[in-house]
């Protein structure tokens, strides 16, 4: 191999390392969380198994029903009606709690009427790993690092196809391990390859996610509005809010609070002009059996005029029935007139934009329900595969690291530019704003900083003091 080339392959394996400390623990948590929230549908079943297979004589209406969830909790708001998956299992209710806007209810109603459950809607288990997800449970601030994870994420998967791309010499070691050359070896191959085995569906993951991302989802809305590539609402979240603001990501809970927000009674009703009714002459009842009628996929919400919607948090003076299945080609949503009950509007999968269809897609596969069970096991080998990855760069790591330095490939003894790397590198951190910042701040730190301080710079194996450190 000549100076050139290993210098390079030096520079390569030197970001590979780097982009590694900090992605291995995300991935590690990215992939453990994503893998639980693939079976949303199974656990949540789960969850809600005690108020499943109920008795169905004597059952009620609807709006006996929201009474009913009203009354167990006095002052509280209406915000949505969620069908039964059976005749037999109690709907949801989900309300609003007086006195604070931001705190809501999942109330559990049997079909006759009573109260049977309640949950907080934010500590429900997928809305645990959810958050923990996209935000790590700290708001935005957790939104920038996971975007920034995924970001160097991507870098780590393009460095290190290039360090695994074969240079002859049969297969054994590339697209499988080889098991007797030592345990040195072996380490190796099993990172190698498992990185080359995963690596495409790792890289599909990331660029599915990063539209719900808080930078570059907004960027990416901004470029739409301005090119006229939106049309109708979109249905999904940037940095774990609704596309017009709000707190959360699943339930907009502040923005059902606010202003408009603040859900009707049931019985009253909100006319096109803003105009609050007493009395509804279109009743939830009737719109319940509309949209049993539609036979639509679970979940099926049906949301009062006056209350917002999930993703836009604007409130409507309609009636809307929504189904929220995750296999978003799958999703229809249908709004009636308050006071007549006519169908106004339909909004499928087919009605919105290119763009938004492909999204939709994509973030059908990364939550597992484009294609059913097989698309939740493809997920749970790809998160299985990223934690073996993983371990494996661990253990290689400290079997190589010396006791008195971080262990940091070596410095390449060249310049070692190389046009083609300049060019990927400009074109990434224009399409990934987090990387372009974090690749400034870090030149920056380690110019000014990190190189000026010997001791530090000798364990991070830089140059320090404007010398080369040995190589070694």
């Amino acid at each position: 191999m000549t100076q050139p080339s290993t210098d390079l392959y030096r520079t390569i394996w030197r970001w590979h390392f780097y982009a590694g400390l900090f992605v291995v623990p995300m991935v590690l948590l990215l992939a453990l969380t994503g893998a639980i929230y693939l079976f949303k549908p199974q656990v949540e079943a789960w969850e809600e198994r005690a108020w499943r297979d109920l008795p169905t004589a004597g059952a009620v209406s609807p709006d006996a029903q929201v009474r009913a969830a009203l009354a167990a909790l006095p002052g509280a708001r209406f915000h949505s009606y969620r069908l039964p998956r059976a005749e037999a299992d109690a709907v949801l209710v989900h309300l609003g709690l007086p006195g604070d806007g931001h705190k809501m209810r999942d109330v559990f109603v049997s079909p006759q009427g009573k109260v049977v459950g309640m949950l907080d809607p934010e500590w429900r288990i997928m809305q645990v790993a959810h958050d923990l997800h996209g935000q790590l449970l700290i708001g935005k601030p957790g939104s920038w690092i996971v975007e920034l994870a995924a970001s160097w994420a991507i870098v780590m998967i393009l460095t290190g196809l290039y360090l695994w791309w074969p240079t002859g010499g049969g297969l054994a070691g590339v697209a499988w391990p080889r098991f007797s050359n030592g345990r040195k070896v072996l380490w190796r191959d099993l990172h190698a390859v498992t990185g080359f085995w995963v690596s495409g569906l790792a890289m599909v993951l990331l660029l599915t996610g990063l539209p719900w991302a808080d930078v570059w989802g907004s960027a990416f809305k901004a470029v739409r509005t301005e090119l006229g590539w939106i049309k109708g609402e979109q249905d999904w979240t940037i940095g774990g809010k609704p596309v017009d603001g709000g707190e959360h990501a699943e339930h907009d809970h502040a923005a059902m609070m606010q202003g408009q927000g603040a859900a009707m009674p049931v019985g009253a009703h909100m006319m096109p002009d803003g105009t609050i009714m007493t009395a509804a002459p279109i009743t939830l009842s009737r719109i319940v059996a509309e949209a049993k009628g539609q036979h639509l996929p679970f979940p099926v919400v049906v949301t009062p005029p006056g209350a917002p919607q999930r993703f836009g948090g604007k409130a409507k003076s309609e009636w809307t029935v929504r189904s929220d299945t995750q296999n978003r080609p799958q999703r229809v949503t249908i709004s009636y007139d308050p006071m007549t009950g006519a169908e106004r509007s339909r909004e499928t999968f087919a009605n919105k934009h290119v763009i938004d269809r492909v999204v939709g897609y994509g973030v059908a596969w990364h939550e597992g329900a484009l294609l059913g069970w097989i698309n939740q096991l493809i997920g749970v080998l790809t998160a299985a595969m990223l934690m073996a990855l993983s371990l494996t760069a661990f253990v290689m790591w400290r079997r190589r690291k010396p006791q008195d330095r971080l262990g940091a490939p070596p410095h390449a003894r060249g310049s070692a530019r190389h046009r083609g790397v300049t060019i990927i590198v400009l074109v990434l951190a224009a399409l990934l704003p987090l990387l372009a910042l974090s690749l400034v701040a870090m030149l920056a730190i380690e110019r000014l900083v990190l190189r000026r301080i010997a001791p530090l710079a000798q364990w991070l194996g830089l140059a320090a003091a404007g010398r080369r450190l040995p190589s070694g």
